[in-house]
Formats: structure tokens, sequence, C-alpha cells
């Protein structure tokens, strides 16, 4: 989806058949889990199934082209993988242009294979890209403690697992939540990441903006970091074994 788009409800261009619209939705919603690199765009245009627009019609129909021309695309899990987990995280600070409310994406890999991902718009507004990202992280702790739970079942115990972010301001508050004017606000629920990395049972590292693949899930990219980033997910036309 091109940068430059910006969807409102308030769209002065002509109204359309919501239930054509709903139902194109409702098979894109369904591909995405196959096809995580359309999920940003499925669900940007799924925000306005009650009143669609002629410009929302032609968002969705350029989704369909676009996966009409990678149909040689897809998700390869190898059978010998690394245990190591890793979670990426990253939020688009007021991306939402109707409510102004900021969206968490978080994606999990064991080893190269995504194993989870998903993205949500925040319960409240965020005043700073800090506070968004760090919202955020408190989800991609959520995901990664679960994860930890569930691999036991599989005789696999991670001793912690490694969270991604490339905000430094996040991440020097996720480890020193200082209760100053800028920071108190923020509701207390989202504090227990910091007591998680002093348990040891996860830690937080920066990652370069262009490397975080949870981008992919929040915003629309330039075509060249989109394509880098749906490598990074793992979709493919070859297994990783014969390249």
């Amino acid at each position: 989806m091109s940068t430059k788009i910006k969807f409102t409800k308030d769209d002065e261009a002509d109204s359309m058949d919501s239930s054509k619209y709903q139902g194109m939705i409702g098979s894109l919603l369904y591909l995405t889990a196959s096809r995580p690199d359309i999920m940003f765009s499925v669900c940007l245009c799924a925000r306005f199934q009650e009143n669609p627009k002629t410009t929302h019609l032609e968002a969705v129909k350029r989704i369909f082209r676009y996966i009409k021309g990678t149909t040689h695309l897809g998700l390869w899990y190898p059978k010998e993988t690394e245990r190591e987990t890793i979670v990426y995280v990253d939020s688009d600070h007021a991306g939402d242009y109707v409510v102004r409310k900021s969206t968490s994406g978080v994606c999990t890999f064991m080893g190269c294979c995504l194993t989870s991902r998903f993205a949500k718009k925040q319960t409240a507004l965020a005043i700073s890209t800090t506070e968004a990202e760090y919202v955020s992280a408190g989800k991609a702790c959520q995901q990664a403690l679960w994860m930890k739970k569930a691999l036991i079942d599989y005789d696999i115990r991670l001793d912690d697992v490694l969270i991604m972010c490339d905000n430094k301001g996040a991440i020097d508050l996720s480890k020193n939540p200082v209760q100053d004017s800028r920071t108190k606000h923020i509701e207390i629920c989202h504090h227990f990441l910091c007591d998680n990395i002093q348990k040891g049972n996860i830690s937080i590292e920066k990652v370069a903006f262009e490397d975080n693949i949870a981008d992919i899930f929040i915003k629309p990219l330039k075509r060249e970091l989109f394509n880098y980033l749906r490598l990074g997910l793992g979709m493919d036309s070859d297994p990783p074994s014969s390249q």
C-alpha cells in the first residue's frame, strides 16, 4: 500500500455496496493466515466496512492484484531450525487518522520460522512515540511469556526470550521506569515489562528500524523496505534448503 494513502471516514468519494465490500474483506482476512505480508493493508481496509467508499474499494482491488502477482510466495518451515526465540515489536504512533490511536505490532520467530504475529490498535491514546513503543513492548512481553510456557509442553525450556525494539526511549524506560511527569500517566499494568526483565524472564535490545520486521504489520512502507521485511518474515518462492 502506498505510503501516501490516508484513509478517513469522511472521504468525499462516492459510497458503494457494503455487502460486496465486506465479502471481499472477509476473503482477504482468511488469506492473511498464510499471507502475513498483506495483513496491514487488509486490516486497514477492514476498518471501513460499515460505510465503504470507492477509494477503499480501489485499495482492496490493489491488494487482489498484488496477490495475483505474488502467488509464488509462501511461508517456509524447514524441519531443522534453531530453538532461539526472538520477538520483534514496533508501534505506529497515532497512525489511525480517524481516532488518532497508535497500533502495536508484534511477531515471534523460533529460529527463522514465524510462529505468531498480531497487530492491534491500542486502547488508550499515546501522547508520545516512547509511550506507544513502551505499551507495545508490554504486549510483546505477554507474547514472549506465553511462548515460553507453550514450549514447556514440548520439553523445550528457554532461559529468556529476546525482545527487539527500535525505540531507545522505550528500552530505557523498560529497564528503569522512572515515575516522573512524563511517564506517571502510563497505566501500571504495562510496567510488568520491567518486572519480567528484572526477573530474567525476558531481555530487550535495540534493533535498527530498517531491520524491525514488525514494521510490516503496522504501517505502509516503501517498496524496497517492504520487500526486504517480507523476506525477513520467511516468505520466499523457494524453500531455504534449496537456496
